[in-house]
């Protein structure tokens, strides 16, 4: 992170969720409960998808995507919380820590601009179907995702090197649970003005301009679907989208409160507890909410459980 001859610290000493031991073994159980939910629901998704001839549409391709990012995303900063609330030294290393801060950025961007396109993978099949098939074709979808992953490695890698350069030369108690980008910048002994204007910056590209493309998308989607007469065919729709709603509201709600602020205050506790909805509960409801409002998953997950040797091959 610093440069050592710019810095005394060596090392991050992370505050955590809780000081009170039985309220870290609480918590360990919960987001033990919480991380091995989020792997097996997940990798569930995506091996179902994988496997089920009847799910190779751009949906389910983009679902998959969102599965995977999600494990990578929880995997950044999981195991090492779980860690700490059972350690008393909760000590993390200036490498350990530019590691861990640089993933999370990563596959946290990712996600953003991945339900975005999410969204207007909807607004095409809903609102152009005729064009959709050419639109959305296998080469436009894996245009879309590499895209998204190409556009969170660089913007990831600017935040970090201009992040990096601070010069940190205590306290060194970080107020948090992993080393996220605001909690690291607090930390900094010099004035953060121009990284706070360039986060904030990178935010509107990273999270209001995916968020704008969703509600357009959507506000596109509801003048069509009004316009339909047939019940049912409404009822598919609203379920179809719905899931991907329930993550959009919960994902870039917190993020927006966390990230869109031109004068970001210190970490405060309550700070923590809206990163875990957006690190943590988001990418665990993910298969829960993607498998139960969306009846050719519920389907699919029925032929695989008919056919357990298939999840496997």
């Amino acid at each position: 992170m610093a440069r050592e001859n710019q810095s005394v610290v060596t090392e991050f000493i992370f505050q955590g969720l809780s000081s009170q031991p039985r309220t870290q073994t609480a918590l360990f159980i919960v987001f033990l409960v919480f991380y091995l939910f989020t792997m097996l629901g997940n990798m569930t998704i995506i091996t179902v998808i994988r496997a089920d001839s009847q799910l190779q549409s751009p949906m389910y391709f983009f679902l998959a995507n969102l599965s995977l990012i999600d494990i990578c995303y929880t995997s950044a900063s999981m195991p090492q919380m779980l860690v700490n609330l059972l350690t008393k030294k909760r000590t993390i290393s200036f490498s350990g820590c530019a590691t861990q801060m640089y993933f999370c950025l990563v596959f946290g961007t990712t996600e953003c601009f991945l339900l975005g396109v999410m969204a207007y993978d909807r607004y095409k099949a809903i609102c152009q179907p005729l064009l959709y098939p050419r639109a959305m074709c296998r080469k436009v979808c894996i245009h879309m995702v590499v895209a998204s992953w190409t556009s969170s490695l660089l913007s990831s890698t600017v935040i970090l090197m201009v992040t990096s350069q601070l010069p940190f030369c205590g306290p060194d108690i970080l107020n948090h649970y992993f080393c996220e980008v605001l909690a690291v910048r607090a930390l900094a002994c010099t004035d953060t003005a121009l990284v706070d204007l360039l986060i904030f910056v990178f935010s509107i590209f990273i999270i209001f301009i995916p968020f704008l493309l969703i509600l357009t998308s959507y506000a596109r989607i509801l003048v069509v679907t009004l316009k339909i007469q047939a019940a049912s065919v409404q009822s598919k729709v609203f379920s179809t989208c719905g899931s991907h709603l329930l993550v959009v509201a919960l994902f870039y709600g917190t993020c927006i409160c966390t990230y869109m602020k031109l004068k970001p205050r210190p970490p405060q506790d309550k700070d923590k507890v809206v990163a875990v909805f957006y690190t943590i509960v988001a990418p665990m409801l993910n298969p829960l909410i993607y498998s139960l409002r969306n009846k050719d998953m519920k389907c699919a997950l029925r032929r695989a459980m008919r056919r357990p040797k298939s999840l496997f091959v």
